[in-house]
């Protein structure tokens, strides 16, 4: 049981069920229109007070560590836009089930745990995108004249780098809920991690207006590359720069992904071990 379910096979099964999974939680979470509508508006309310005192940081300059006024604008309404489809704030669905005992059950499905999971959370990434995050950055374009991506090559790089990010993000919010395996109360665990993915992100600060020695150090980690590497791209890197971004991602997508299967694998022994 724990080898099936930890381990990815790409058939074209596996790939249709994936598919239908997406689908369906794509269409749950479109029914929350209230709270979407809610929810946009508050990004929005909060965009304006971020940008609002970033804006302050320039002093009158007309630059900030080589970012102007509609740089530092853009990239408030791409955080905003951004912060609910990679999930920024955490997830703990997975940790609950443990926790509730329904994991046994979700075992026991015909696919991997991973890819159960990565389906759905792809769905609702979508919902947030298109409802919350295409909505954000069509306001700011209007209202505050932000960058857009000059030309068509830019914004499928743009895209490609934002699907990274969202397996980035998932592998990581995945890999935290696994301690729920080993500990009776790992939301205190969640919590410092996502605070952490917060700020290293790129999300509470742009990664660019904080010390050099800090940026190097947090290079050597995922997290800038589940939002900081989107935005560099959109608001404008030299190609050689979009290429290092890209392959990047991908290691960290990649690496991230296995060490998940990894952790799942013995989470899952350890389960059956204690009578699960």
């Amino acid at each position: 049981m724990a080898h099936s379910n930890s381990c990815v096979h790409l058939t074209y099964s596996s790939v249709r069920l994936f598919w239908e999974i997406t689908k369906r939680s794509l269409q749950r979470h479109l029914t929350y229109r209230t709270a979407t509508i809610t929810g946009l508006i508050t990004n929005l309310f909060f965009g304006l007070l971020r940008a609002s005192v970033l804006l302050a940081l320039l002093s009158g300059s007309s630059s900030a560590n080589g970012w102007n006024a509609q740089d530092i604008v853009t990239y408030v309404a791409l955080t905003q836009a951004l912060m609910v489809v990679v999930s920024v704030f955490g997830w703990s669905d997975l940790m609950n089930t443990v926790y509730r005992g329904e994991i046994a059950a979700e075992l026991l499905r015909p696919t991997s745990l991973f890819l159960f999971w990565l389906a759905q959370d792809i769905g609702r990434s979508l919902t947030a995108l298109v409802t919350r995050g295409i909505s954000i950055m069509l306001v700011c374009y209007f209202v505050f004249a932000i960058k857009v991506p000059s030309s068509f090559g830019q914004w499928l790089v743009v895209l490609l780098s934002l699907g990274l990010a969202m397996v980035i993000s998932f592998a990581f919010r995945f890999i935290v809920n696994l301690a729920a395996f080993w500990s009776p109360d790992a939301r205190g665990m969640a919590r410092f991690a996502f605070i952490a993915l917060g700020f290293a992100s790129g999300f509470l600060m742009p990664l660019r207006f904080f010390p050099d020695w800090l940026q190097h150090v947090l290079a050597l980690t995922p997290f800038p590359h589940m939002m900081n590497s989107i935005i560099e791209i959109y608001i404008g890197s030299s190609d050689a720069r979009v290429i290092e971004i890209l392959g990047l991602q991908v290691f960290w997508a990649v690496t991230l992904t296995g060490l998940a299967q990894l952790i799942l694998a013995r989470a899952t022994r350890r389960l059956v071990i204690l009578g699960g």
